[in-house]
């Protein structure tokens, strides 16, 4: 089996929502998208006035554990996707681990209504099949060294070995603060029951990556959904401890 072939097949099976090329669809006609169900999916607008504090005994942190890993940059034909062989984190008192991390131009999410240049979503598979996606959003200014390296080996419709070892956790902000709700993948199968996690700190990236991952993919993302009574739970630490 080839690299690529390989590269592609684990991109399908933990791909979430960046799909390999075998799954057709077209972000100029997301119309014509179907979920099998469609009643909490995702992205959305996270309204900070209407997000809901969470409880003072309630598992809270994010605390990731990825460490340095090898990975391989996949062009899926959606999005720039980087397969790591795997990388833990606990998530609200439970372990998960790291299956892939994958850019959307711009963010898919917004906060405030606010759209930001990139999101990066990180996504995680529990043992019991759960999936949790921790999603951070981009904005100008330092360089990244995470997407540095992943820029450097990325090539249009192929997959390459990033040749530099990655630290996933370089891709977290240094704020414990996110937004969290249920909802789904962002391409089809639109599969819901996804645990989302959005950080409200932003990571920085240089305005050339920015423009880098502009030349892949400039408009790889999925118009807001409608919340339909979900509710978004804020989760700060700092106010959990006073």
């Amino acid at each position: 089996m080839s690299r690529l072939i390989f590269a592609l097949l684990a991109a399908s099976a933990f791909g979430a929502h960046a799909a390999s090329p075998a799954d057709h669809f077209d972000y100029q006609h997301q119309a014509e998208w179907h979920a099998v169900h469609d009643a909490f999916q995702s992205p959305i607008d996270i309204r900070t006035a209407d997000t809901i504090a969470a409880d003072d005994d309630e598992p809270d942190v994010i605390r990731s554990q990825y460490g340095e890993v090898k990975a391989t940059v996949v062009d899926t034909g959606h999005a720039l996707q980087v397969n790591v062989p795997g990388g833990d984190v606990k998530i609200r008192g439970r372990h998960f681990t790291l299956r892939q991390f994958h850019f959307h131009v711009h963010s898919e999410h917004t906060i405030d209504g606010r759209w930001y240049p990139a999101e990066v979503h990180l996504v995680h598979t529990a043992k019991d099949g759960r999936m949790a996606v921790v999603g951070v959003m981009l904005v100008p200014g330092e360089a990244n060294p995470v997407l540095d390296a992943v820029l450097k080996a990325a090539r249009k419709g192929e997959a390459h070995e990033v040749p530099d070892v990655v630290i996933p956790g370089k891709l977290l902000p240094h704020s414990d603060v996110y937004y969290h709700y249920l909802g789904s993948l962002t391409t089809p199968p639109l599969t819901e029951n996804v645990e989302w996690y959005v950080l409200k700190q932003p990571i920085t990236a240089s305005p050339e990556q920015l423009d880098a991952l502009r030349s892949f993919y400039a408009d790889n993302f999925r118009q807001r959904q409608p919340l339909e009574g979900r509710v978004v739970t804020k989760f700060d630490p700092a106010l959990l401890k006073k």
